[in-house]
């Protein structure tokens, strides 16, 4: 995963090192050793911008990715004996840290602490793999201890709830489901108030993936959260949609509100570019990534964990 992001980083490492190593040991401890200029450091930097934009890393990312690079790098120089890649390196891994670090939420204890029944609504466009998200949010809460109920409200497409319906039977969890085309909000509304009074610990509702363009189903979409009011919006959103998804997140937490995302197919993505700007283009943490096919294959998001894929062999 991450391989052209990784390739790119790789190229401006090597390229910006051999600017500024120092050549002998006198350049290492006089005021005369080699220094990378402002110009200069505008000069190669472009390529680094170029090759962000094209892995679909977003513009304002880019542009702080930079301004921490400009901060450690520029009138700097590295010392005789010190590995110049390393060094440039180690100020290329601050430089993303700082820009991937967003407030975290802890979704297991969020879930713990909070009261009973936790309700948590999924929002995103057809194809991110809403639906299966849901169902291995559903086998994390029950390895945890925790009784669920799912919530059949993408109510729109009936592959849809069989969909959900044969996730509901495979981890033996209940489902609330209505006919197909009937009032999503009613099925939410029918599995919270389920939950209350089987004294469930969480709801997890499916919404109509729809395209964030579409105003009236974005309404339906507000509908349902005025009834359900979830203690959780949560966007999920293809890695692979690169710009796309950053823009649908955008969308969709003006739309509705989103508190946090869960990225899925990120062990297909050669780009990084959406895992990268995500949380910064909406200022709303990533908690989860996907990185396969199964159940299990749902794993905590961390700003260490995209930069040990970025800068290790």
């Amino acid at each position: 995963m991450f391989k052209v992001l990784k390739e790119k980083l790789g190229a401006f490492k090597k390229k910006i090192a051999k600017e500024v190593e120092v050549e002998s040991a006198e350049e290492a401890f006089a005021e005369k050793g080699k220094r990378i200029s402002e110009d200069r450091f505008e000069e190669i930097v472009w390529d680094l911008e170029m090759a962000l934009l094209e892995s679909d890393v977003a513009l304002p990312v880019v542009e702080e990715i930079k301004a921490h690079l400009k901060e450690e790098l520029l009138e700097k120089r590295i010392r005789k004996g010190v590995d110049p890649e390393k060094a440039v390196e180690l100020a290329l891994k601050n430089a993303v840290k700082k820009t991937l670090t967003s407030e975290k939420i802890n979704f297991d204890e969020f879930v713990k602490k909070h009261e009973k029944p936790v309700v948590i609504m999924f929002v995103g466009v057809n194809g991110t793999g809403k639906t299966t998200v849901i169902a291995r949010i559903a086998h994390r809460l029950i390895k945890n201890g925790y009784s669920v109920v799912l919530a059949a409200a993408d109510t729109f497409r009936a592959g849809a709830i069989e969909q959900l319906t044969v996730h509901a039977k495979n981890l033996g969890v209940k489902i609330v489901k209505h006919q197909s085309g009937s009032d999503p909000a009613a099925v939410a509304y029918d599995a919270i108030e389920h939950a209350k009074a089987r004294r469930k610990d969480v709801v997890l509702i499916d919404t109509a993936g729809r395209m964030q363009t579409n105003a009236n189903l974005m309404d339906e979409m507000k509908k349902i959260k005025r009834v359900a009011n979830p203690d959780m919006t949560i966007f999920v959103g293809d890695s692979l949609a690169g710009n796309d998804a950053i823009e649908q997140a955008k969308k969709f937490d003006e739309a509705v509100g989103i508190d946090a995302a869960i990225l899925t197919k990120i062990d297909a993505d050669a780009k990084g570019g959406a895992a990268l700007s995500i949380a910064h283009a909406v200022g709303k943490p990533i908690l989860f990534i996907g990185t396969g096919q199964e159940y299990e294959d749902l794993v905590p998001f961390d700003e260490e964990w995209m930069i040990k894929r970025l800068f290790e062999e």
